[in-house]
């Protein structure tokens, strides 16, 4: 490419450009030696030419880097890479997907403040909500995903966040963006959404509504199992009070995480295209093995986020669970005979992995809580690889075989 694309002006060729092409071209800022693949720039501060270049810098007169805890070349890159592809004007990275969240919660909330929450989330930040903003005078009241009834009733003159996760973890719930975020202006209040089941790739919650939206991208941004890390998406605004946030308390990311999450980046659309194909045709044999009791999967007709699903995302994602006869006795008996997938509580990698959620990601929550979460004893989790389906499949056999012993 004979343009400098370091050059702002020379951003005119990247306008009307599709996802795919976004996710290897955005955010390319190369040095004066002309690197082809994006540099890592590996320093935790900045020189400057002078006194008053730096007092600039500092106040923010100034454009440029100050000190990598706040602002990193390579983080920058991803940051513009991702915003791209969720259609935000600005993205902050974060050390991890926790980090984001609680980024966004120390941004938005004082004492006083109220959030409504979907009851189906990481369980982490279940912990989160429910153990520690109550220490800071922030309630929290926990609502079913899909009732917007239960939405409306939750909210108080106090409500300023609704936060939710669409695909939810882990029976596969699907929220109405555009219901919860008109609610959410009319209720005074942000609507974050985590987008980190879908990705950009399959879904972008920001042109539903949405205000806010949050990453893991531990999980499919990078797509192997390689690094922590997290973001934070929405309006510049908004984005300056998360990135205050991260630059005063510290939770940033890795100029190398950075550099593999773009790397990751380059190859989302294809394996997310992977993912869900996989993912649809084991959620179709899945249903037809006698052990299993109910396959939770929004690709399946009859979800009851089906047609929600279809008409808010490109694809139904790669993760699925079912639940099998026989409780948790059952299901980690099926876990324990597999050999192929990795059992392993991370998601969005190559590699198929597993899980038992009552006993590992919700393994926290009590009884009555992973009830109305649907989060059966039985219940195995698996998010789907891109290893050939059948040799999955095949694993699968090996855990339905134990239980027949």
């Amino acid at each position: 490419m004979t343009s400098d694309e370091s050059d702002p002006t020379a951003e005119h060729w990247l306008s009307g450009a599709r996802a795919e092409t976004l996710a290897i071209r955005a955010g390319i800022d190369r040095t004066a030696h002309g690197e082809h693949s994006e540099a890592i720039f590996t320093t935790s501060s900045y020189v400057f030419d002078s006194c008053a270049e730096a007092a600039a810098r500092f106040s923010g007169e100034q454009g440029g880097n100050v000190y990598s805890r706040y602002t990193n070349p390579t983080v920058t890159a991803f940051e513009q890479r991702l915003a791209s592809l969720e259609g935000a004007e600005v993205a902050v990275g974060t050390a991890s997907g926790m980090s984001a969240i609680l980024a966004t919660c120390m941004a938005f909330l004082q004492t006083g403040d109220h959030v409504v929450c979907s009851r189906d989330v990481f369980g982490s930040t279940v912990g989160l909500f429910e153990k520690y903003l109550p220490r800071m005078g922030i309630g929290v009241s926990f609502v079913s995903l899909g009732d917007l009834e239960a939405w409306r009733a939750a909210v108080t003159p106090a409500t300023r966040l609704f936060y939710c996760e669409t695909p939810s973890n882990p029976i596969c719930e699907v929220a109405d963006v555009e219901a919860l975020s008109a609610l959410a202006r009319a209720s005074g209040a942000r609507l974050v959404v985590d987008n980190c089941f879908c990705t950009p790739a399959l879904q972008q919650p920001l042109a539903l509504g949405a205000d806010v939206v949050i990453h893991s991208a531990t999980k499919y941004l990078d797509g192997q199992g390689r690094m922590l890390g997290g973001a934070v998406l929405g309006s510049g605004e908004d984005m300056a009070e998360v990135r205050n946030m991260v630059r005063t308390c510290g939770p940033s990311m890795s100029p190398f995480n950075a550099w593999v999450f773009l790397k990751g980046l380059e190859t989302l659309s294809l394996r997310m295209s992977g993912h869900c194909r996989n993912a649809l045709d084991l959620a179709h044999w899945l249903q037809q093995q006698a052990a299993v009791v109910k396959v939770h999967y929004a690709g399946l007709p009859e979800h009851p986020g089906h047609h929600l699903a279809r008409r808010q995302q490109q694809g139904f994602g790669g993760v699925l669970s079912f639940e099998l006869q026989g409780g948790q006795e059952a299901a980690w008996r099926f876990i324990d005979a597999t050999a192929l997938m990795s059992l392993t509580a991370n998601l969005g990698d190559a590699k198929t992995t597993i899980v038992h959620p009552a006993t590992t990601t919700h393994g926290r929550l009590s009884a009555q809580q992973r009830e109305l979460s649907g989060i059966a004893p039985g219940l195995v989790r698996i998010a789907v690889g891109l290893e050939h389906l059948e040799d999955i499949k095949a694993d699968c056999e090996r855990g339905f075989s134990a239980l027949a012993v």
